[in-house]
């Protein structure tokens, strides 16, 4: 019996792992990878750190994934995020854990993640052709018989779409595998940003750009037509940033997953509690403390604030810059104490593919069987990573994703009769 032909479309964290697995799995495979270079989007994930995984238990993996996260079970267990440690060290990248579960290469560089992906494929036999883009799937009687290249046709017995999504165009995610699936036959949820920035209504933001905030915590809030006062949504403690056009960082993007269907249904807003580990009460009893000194409010302030917010906080909350602080009264003093514990940016909208993590929509899942990641429409047509509609929030939950869809489509795709 000949080699099963296995073409993988894609080099990206979905692409390798599906290529080289089916290699290993007895495969004669080819990934084909439009761009010059092997996993461009990989190697800037997580900052360039490469958030790889998470320490997190499966039951949490799928909670992340909600609504979807039911059909990614078996991939998860299949190939989990210990067999990706473990694959990682046996290939040369040492792992640390940090915060909230997240595992990073030791080197802080996602590029030896990739470097260790493009010698595996090397080791493993899989023939990779850089600057290769595929025009279509070619199906016949209703199963895949290889692809057309822009400039000829490549045989197949199976063909893994692992493309990505929409986001960050500029690392090659252009949407190439939506359109191929649905000439294939297939439905596609339209895709949108998934894990985003936010734009928001506020000018004064420009001012603080680049202004880091740590240990804040950040709640996502909704006021409804008719709704006397706001509802809280979802909170994240952690970082976040402010940009020319709004606020991001890693608490904001996890955010953001619920913002476009919330802003079709009222005004949303973020509140930013700067002092999440001191109560109202604590802060007042601090700044009561605090006043009996004879300070100015704008010499006092980086007591209590970076520099870079005090301007701004001065204003929103009515503070004369050069009035001692033992002659605050006691509004100012709760208008400050208020400010401190939410202190709001109105969102106008999430910023667009173009700057998003993640892209949510693609395949939908009910066109896909999770044991295999096999197409239900096209027999020998299979999918991996982020051009299925699956997206998480941070913290490495996407990229486990991308490397277990793989592993199950890369397997599948080669052993299938």
């Amino acid at each position: 019996m000949s080699e099963r032909r296995v073409i993988v479309i894609g080099g990206g964290a979905a692409g390798m792992m599906a290529a080289g697995r089916a290699a290993e799995s007895g495969a004669s495979v080819v990934l084909l990878e439009k761009g010059p270079k092997l996993a461009r989007k990989l190697r800037i994930s997580g900052k360039g750190r490469g958030n790889v995984t998470n320490t997190a238990e499966i039951k949490e993996f799928i909670e992340a994934f909600a609504p979807n996260g039911k059909f990614l079970y078996g991939a998860f267990s299949r190939f989990s995020p210990d067999d990706l440690l473990e694959f990682l060290h046996a290939h040369g990248v040492q792992t640390k854990e940090e915060r909230g579960g997240r595992v990073f290469p030791e080197s802080d560089r996602a590029g030896d993640v990739a470097d260790a992906f493009e010698q595996w494929l090397g080791s493993v036999g899989v023939r990779v052709r850089l600057n290769s883009r595929v025009k279509s799937i070619v199906v016949k009687d209703g199963r895949v018989s290889g692809v057309d290249l822009y400039g000829g046709r490549m045989d197949a017995d199976a063909v893994i779409i692992a493309t990505g999504g929409a986001s960050y165009p500029k690392t090659g995610s252009t949407g190439d595998g939506y359109a191929m699936a649905r000439e294939a036959g297939h439905t596609i949820v339209a895709p949108k940003p998934a894990l985003s920035a936010l734009i928001c209504e506020e000018n004064w933001v420009r001012d603080i750009e680049g202004l880091s905030l740590k240990n804040v915590e950040a709640t996502l809030m909704l006021r409804g037509e008719g709704d006397q006062r706001p509802r809280k949504v979802t909170s994240e403690f952690g970082e976040m940033l402010f940009t020319h056009f709004g606020v991001s960082g890693p608490i904001i993007l996890t955010l953001s997953r619920g913002v476009d269907e919330l802003l079709g249904r009222g005004s949303v807003y973020v509140s930013i509690d700067l002092k999440p580990a001191l109560s109202p009460e604590q802060l007042h009893a601090r700044l009561i403390r605090d006043f009996r000194q004879t300070k100015h409010v704008r010499n006092y302030l980086p007591d209590l604030l970076p520099r870079l917010l005090i301007e701004v906080f001065m204003w929103l909350a009515k503070l004369d810059p050069d009035k001692p602080v033992n002659s605050v009264t006691a509004e100012e003093r709760t208008r400050m104490v208020e400010l401190l514990k939410d202190f709001p940016v109105t969102v106008r909208s999430m910023a667009g593919l173009d700057e998003a993590i993640v892209t949510a929509g693609g395949v939908p899942v009910r066109e896909i069987d999770p044991k295999t990641m096999i197409s239900k429409l096209v027999d020998g047509l299979f999918f991996a990573g982020e051009v299925i509609d699956i997206d998480a929030k941070t913290g490495g939950f996407n990229l486990q994703a991308a490397f277990s869809t793989g592993y199950v489509a890369g397997e599948a795709a080669a052993q299938r009769p």
